[in-house]
């Protein structure tokens, strides 16, 4: 499947664009997406975004082709999907997604991988595994635990109903919901506007709230992270120049240091 990778102004934009399978992955795809995080990476660039093609973001794994008496089903997704959820995870820089029609399975954890999601309000959100006789998979049960607790989980598992983008985002899934005509250029806007941003700063924040979330450390061990990364900061000539320009009253221009 066709992966691109478009480069302009700092910001990576990654595109999924094999609409008439609705963008599912299949083993080679999993490799151009890992590939295209990479080449985003070596550029240098200061935002990554994240699409779909067509009217889905991604419907998961390509099982047109999968034979359940050979498939391998572990390493596919140990050795292939979750390095890839890890890269995007742990990118050094700001990542966006937008979240059209079918977010599912892989794609699902596509979205969950990424910073911040931007959904549009006709998305469809949820676990179809019990169509399949499999569980869902790619970080879905940790995302839907955390969000909606354990009996709507299992209830969206067990009845593989799936929730609206705006669903979905009203019960925290995510980080907003746009209308579909207008969630792509949305995104773009925002992903531009950290590009520009201290990113020295975002990554501080992004280590803080993956602390939080993976060590499920406190409030006052959290403080403690926060008052070490703001003195981190205090050398860096992204914070120099924030308090130069607020004292100046002007725009800050931040290069994206992170010393």
């Amino acid at each position: 499947m066709p992966i691109e990778l478009h480069i302009a102004d700092a910001v990576a934009e990654i595109v999924l664009n094999d609409p008439g399978k609705l963008n599912s992955l299949d083993e080679e795809a999993i490799h151009g997406l890992t590939e295209a995080y990479a080449g985003a990476r070596e550029a240098g660039v200061r935002a990554v975004l994240l699409r779909g093609e067509g009217r889905a973001f991604c419907a998961g794994r390509d099982i047109s082709r999968v034979d359940p008496a050979t498939d391998d089903a572990t390493g596919y997704l140990a050795n292939i999907v979750t390095p890839l959820l890890r890269t995007i995870d742990e990118f050094p820089a700001p990542t966006f997604a937008v979240a059209t029609g079918a977010c599912l399975g892989v794609g699902l954890g596509l979205l969950i991988a990424s910073d911040v999601v931007y959904v549009a309000d006709s998305a469809k959100i949820g676990s179809p595994f019990a169509n399949l006789g499999a569980t869902l998979d790619s970080g879905g049960h940790a995302l839907f635990f955390e969000r909606l607790g354990a009996h709507r989980t299992l209830d969206l598992i067990y009845t593989a109903e799936l929730m609206s983008g705006s669903e979905a985002v009203a019960l925290g899934l995510f980080s907003r919901v746009v209308p579909e005509a207008e969630v792509v250029e949305f995104a773009r806007e925002r992903a531009h506007r950290a590009a520009v941003g201290a990113t020295g700063a975002f990554l501080a924040s992004k280590r803080l709230v993956h602390r939080l979330r993976d060590e499920r450390i406190g409030l006052w061990a959290s403080v403690d992270d926060e008052n070490a990364a703001q003195g981190e900061l205090c050398a860096s000539d992204d914070y120099r120049e924030g308090f130069a320009a607020f004292q100046q009253k002007r725009k800050p221009v931040f290069g994206g240091s992170n010393a």
